[in-house]
């Protein structure tokens, strides 16, 4: 009798890390979270650390023969950064571990790093580390980052009350409609070698998949407005799916409204071309790595007229379940089909 195999495509991402975690067991008191959240908590005296961790493979997680080396080195930190943002965290520090096959020159890796490095600059973080090894299958990124906050400013996924208003930022659906055109040209670069991509008129879109910011904007804005989320997270595998990590860990409903939801001129055109349905584009999407949050509704008039900051539903009871509410006012369920990992 063979001993049981189940394939981790019949549990998914999601339900292996459950799975995993079942067995892992806590035993520092100064360990405040651990896994289920955007980030880790860790106690760190009169504040606390967030510490996340993010890995990228060719041939998985991006294409080498259209993601330029410095854009995906800055996307690599930006996603990590991305992480803290959604705890309502600030970036302090990061590690960086590549992974090399010989393919890789000296100056190509000067080029990954010259985005990581841009990054840095950018968001404020050091690089303190990290490790470098050999590769047999392309390159691997794997950056860890560390933020910190005040104990009273992290936002978890499990604080969303009913009532709470649910807001996202910037808009959706750009990072997947960017990557079905440059996945659209790199098959006529195949075919025909003498052509040149077609990017022009693309560039929001394009940008959005290779080169997305994480919104540590608005978390500074929030600061000095003083609001503190009750939930947030930010949307790397699709609106539908992030809303329902913020249900299943507040343990909520959420009703949002189609004619709400953002999405850019060009997204929507892009989508339409090519065949794909926009709205679907913006729920189930990804790598958008803009940040879906609730708030109470005494923080709303601080927000309302912040441009880019959209309010597309509200926080419902478990009962009543994940719903949108289509323009032409039909209700119905909300289904979570963003990027499957196995």
């Amino acid at each position: 009798m063979s001993d049981k195999r189940t394939e981790i495509g019949e549990i998914g991402e999601f339900g292996l890390i459950d799975h995993l975690n079942e067995s892992i067991i806590i035993k520092n008191s100064s360990t405040v979270f651990g896994i289920g959240d955007d980030a880790a908590v860790i106690d760190s005296g009169d504040h606390v650390k967030v510490v996340t961790t993010d890995l990228l493979l060719e041939g998985v997680h991006f294409d080498l023969s259209y993601a330029p080396l410095p854009h995906l080195g800055f996307k690599a930190v930006a996603v990590n950064v991305s992480d803290v943002a959604a705890m309502n965290a600030i970036p302090k520090q990061i590690t960086v571990s590549i992974a090399l096959s010989n393919r890789f020159s000296v100056e190509a890796v000067e080029a990954l790093y010259s985005g990581i490095n841009a990054a840095a600059e950018h968001y404020g973080v050091d690089v303190i580390g990290g490790d470098t090894t050999a590769s047999r299958s392309g390159l691997v990124i794997s950056i860890t980052a560390i933020g910190e906050a005040k104990k009273g400013q992290l936002s978890f996924r499990s604080g969303a009350k009913v009532n709470d208003i649910v807001c996202v930022t910037g808009d959706l659906g750009g990072a997947l409609v960017g990557l079905q055109i440059l996945e659209r040209e790199k098959q006529v670069y195949l075919a025909n070698p003498e052509m040149t991509p077609e990017l022009d008129g693309f560039q929001y879109v394009t940008g959005r998949q290779l080169r997305p910011e994480a919104r540590m904007d608005i978390i500074h804005e929030m600061r000095e407005m003083e609001v503190v989320p009750t939930s947030m997270i930010d949307v790397s595998d699709g609106l539908a799916s992030e809303l329902f990590h913020i249900c299943k860990a507040s343990g909520v409903g959420v009703t949002i409204y189609e004619d709400k939801l953002p999405i850019d001129k060009q997204t929507f055109d892009t989508a339409v071309e090519l065949n794909l349905d926009p709205i679907t584009c913006v729920l189930n999407g990804g790598e958008d790595y803009e940040l879906l949050l609730t708030i109470d509704q005494k923080d709303f008039s601080k927000l309302e007229k912040h441009p880019d900051i959209h309010f597309i539903g509200h926080v419902t009871k478990a009962e009543d379940g994940k719903l949108m509410v289509t323009k032409s006012g039909t209700v119905v369920s909300l289904k979570a089909q963003g990027w499957k990992h196995f």
